[in-house]
């Protein structure tokens, strides 16, 4: 990370987002953008002269696909600063994304293309340029910023923290969990309220994102400190799913009360590091090789099928978990918003190569603050539920792990309606 003396860089700064969307990744960019209208009412010669958003992140900007987004939010240059309140409450990438990843540094395309994105950031005068996304981004602001530094273009990089799946080292958690979170903690209380109706045997197992870690997952218990009910079973990739233990933990369960629930992450790997659905899923990987993950509800459906004979479901909570907006956890826009500033904030003060993250500072009250910190620490890197946020058996979550979640998805923030329909802000 780099924290040069503060001075004045004056150019032009651009803003994209990247990877899976959020309910909370177009806070951030309102964060974002109100950092730099800010900056210029405190102070008109901040450094930042205008502000552009890449269109689908580094792929866009490739191809200089660019959107002025002066001249629609900012009133000194005709824009209307209303609408980032609309932006801040829409779900999904407002910008576009994409999963780009930038050649590795010495490769034999890593001229061609970086060549090529910095020659677009010289054309555009672009100092300041501010991502929002995750793991992998961290991987393209790391990248850059020291391809940049190699051909002495001075050039302020910043990573802006954003994913569902709380993976990401450098920050106590990430903005667009604590509403995903919220989503699986209310909807799990709802499947539960549903499946307790009957008394005929029967498992419900509900199927959370999640590839390496079990943040999301770990969330659907987090009834047990406020309604008193919580999943029979949680079980996250942090721990080996053994089949033979899985199925003493449902007949136990079932011999309790006749309605069972089971939370289970899609990244669920066996011993031997085969994943539990694979027998369910297409094989297909992303540039980053990730296997594209789906099935690890219906292969347990129909294991739990073949071995008790009973009732079962699986249930896909799918893309609602990252694009709930009518359900946001308040304190996680409150979250995204702030990080958004305090990057622009940073650069502005000669922080480079650094993703801003969040620090816990209180519990009970829950209290945070935000600094800088070095990419180097945090691309390619993975967070995952520590082994005292599990229990002992790997089947359910204890409750520091509960106690840890609960501040992160408090209080409500509805969008604005209209004919029945949450209002969105689309860009043209």
């Amino acid at each position: 990370m780099e924290n040069k003396e503060k001075r004045i860089l004056r150019g032009n700064a651009v803003v994209g987002q990247s990877g899976g969307p959020t309910a909370a990744i177009n806070a951030t960019l309102a964060g974002v953008i109100r950092g730099v209208i800010h900056a210029r009412t405190a102070a008109p010669d901040c450094g930042i002269v205008r502000l552009f958003g890449m269109r689908n992140g580094v792929d866009g900007l490739l191809r200089d696909d660019i959107i002025d987004l002066d001249a629609l939010f900012d009133p000194a240059f005709g824009g209307t600063p209303a609408d980032l309140d609309t932006l801040a409450l829409t779900p999904s990438s407002g910008l576009g994304s994409c999963r780009k990843k930038l050649p590795a540094p010495g490769s034999a395309d890593e001229e061609a293309v970086m060549g090529s994105l910095l020659s677009i950031l010289r054309a555009h005068d672009v100092r300041y340029f501010f991502y929002i996304g995750g793991n992998d981004s961290m991987d393209t602001v790391a990248k850059l910023s020291a391809y940049a530094d190699k051909q002495g273009y001075e050039m302020r990089v910043m990573g802006v923290p954003k994913t569902i799946d709380n993976d990401l080292m450098g920050t106590d958690h990430t903005p667009g969990f604590g509403s995903a979170a919220k989503y699986i903690a209310v909807t799990t209380q709802e499947i539960l309220r549903d499946t307790a109706v009957y008394t005929v045997p029967a498992v419900t197992i509900i199927e959370i994102m999640g590839r390496d870690a079990g943040w999301l997952t770990a969330s659907s218990a987090l009834g047990r400190l406020v309604t008193g009910f919580e999943p029979d079973l949680v079980y996250l990739p942090e721990r080996p799913f053994i089949f033979d233990e899985f199925y003493e933990d449902v007949a136990a369960a079932l011999k309790k009360h006749p309605n069972v629930v089971v939370a289970v992450s899609e990244g669920l790997q066996c011993p031997d590091g085969s994943y539990v659905g694979e027998g369910t899923q297409s094989g297909s990987v992303d540039v980053f090789g990730h296997k594209y993950l789906a099935g690890t509800g219906k292969a347990l459906e129909l294991a739990v099928k073949a071995k008790f004979g009973c009732k079962v479901r699986s249930v896909e909570l799918n893309l609602p978990q990252r694009c709930a907006a009518h359900i946001v956890s308040a304190q996680d826009i409150e979250e995204s918003l702030a990080v958004g500033e305090a990057a622009v904030d940073a650069a502005l003060c000669g922080v480079s190569r650094a993703m801003m993250g969040f620090a816990r500072t209180g519990d009970e009250p829950y209290a945070y603050g935000i600094g800088a910190q070095n990419i180097a620490d945090i691309a390619n890197r993975t967070r995952c539920v520590p082994d005292e946020f599990i229990n002992a058996r790997g089947n359910q979550v204890t409750d520091a792990c509960v106690k840890y979640l609960l501040p992160l998805i408090r209080g409500e923030m509805y969008p604005e309606y209209e004919n029945g329909l949450p209002k969105h802000y689309i860009f043209k």
